[in-house]
């Protein structure tokens, strides 16, 4: 799979016309893609212990997008064989009182994951660049100085999250961006099977309707967001969404790329303990 064609190159102005939401690669089939998906959750599996064992580097991956992209799905498809206890999803909503009275990016601070883990944010500090400024009435609960309420307020923000990224990643913790890119014609549908289905009634509500009318302005605030912050050390990947089965073979596939390039190893053991296992070993063998 040519991780190129997802990744926004750094020092270069994309538009989101050029990233096409049907993309489905080489794959010839549904089933080839999922045979693929199964192959890289089953190499997930085997990173992961690793990287826990190793104990060095922590991974957080970042989802974004717009409603019914496919996020929570794609989520649950790639890691459903990680072990649990290595691994924590995110969500992050509407801030309540008290991350309001924090700094925007206390909140994800907090959800780091640890050496060794996976975190996964469901949206995350990039909602600051996105529906803040969409919305921008909500700036008025963010308690900021007076004169931090201007347009460059987001060319700040964006320093900010990539001198952020840059502190995570020089102390070990991989960085990994995926935006689920869904045409609007494709939105639309998976929202009509929302309300048309009624075990799918829970997942729409009206406010999903309404951040839709505001579809020109989420698209122009991810270009403006990929061109400002997709760097070296955390790239953003484009990932086209309208066929959830290439999504999920999409994801995956640069999960296992960039955890293979940590080249992890489970820890060597010295001299002293093996001789002591040795010692163990004897003893259960002779019970």
């Amino acid at each position: 799979m040519n991780h190129d064609y997802f990744i926004v190159p750094p020092d270069k102005n994309i538009s989101l016309k050029d990233y096409d939401p049907e993309f489905t690669g080489h794959f010839k089939s549904k089933e080839e893609a999922r045979e693929k998906l199964t192959k890289d959750i089953r190499d997930l599996v085997k990173l992961q212990d690793v990287l826990y064992a190793h104990d060095v580097y922590g991974v957080l991956m970042i989802f974004q997008a717009l409603d019914a992209a496919g996020k929570d799905g794609t989520i649950k498809h790639v890691m459903s064989g990680v072990n649990p206890q290595g691994c924590a999803v995110s969500s992050f909503k509407a801030p309540s009182s008290e991350e309001l009275d924090h700094d925007y990016l206390w909140r994800c601070m907090k959800a780091l994951p640890e050496k060794g883990k996976i975190g996964i944010f469901n949206r995350s500090y990039y909602e600051e660049v996105l529906v803040v400024r969409v919305h921008k009435d909500l700036l008025n609960r963010q308690k900021l100085p007076p004169n931090k309420k201007n347009e460059d307020l987001w060319q700040q923000r964006f320093d900010e999250i990539n001198q952020f990224e840059k502190y995570l990643v020089k102390n070990g913790i991989l960085v990994i961006k995926f935006f689920l890119h869904v045409s609007k014609e494709e939105q639309k549908q998976r929202f009509l099977k929302r309300i048309n289905l009624p075990e799918k009634n829970w997942k729409f509500s009206l406010a999903d309707a309404k951040e839709r009318s505001h579809w020109k302005e989420y698209q122009e605030a991810y270009e403006d967001l990929f061109n400002h912050t997709s760097t070296k050390y955390a790239p953003w990947y484009i990932i086209p969404a309208d066929n959830k089965w290439y999504t999920h073979a999409a994801v995956a596939d640069i999960i296992v790329k960039k955890l293979k390039e940590l080249n992890l190893v489970y820890p060597n053991v010295s001299e002293e303990h093996k001789q002591e296992l040795l010692k163990v070993k004897q003893i259960l063998e002779n019970e």
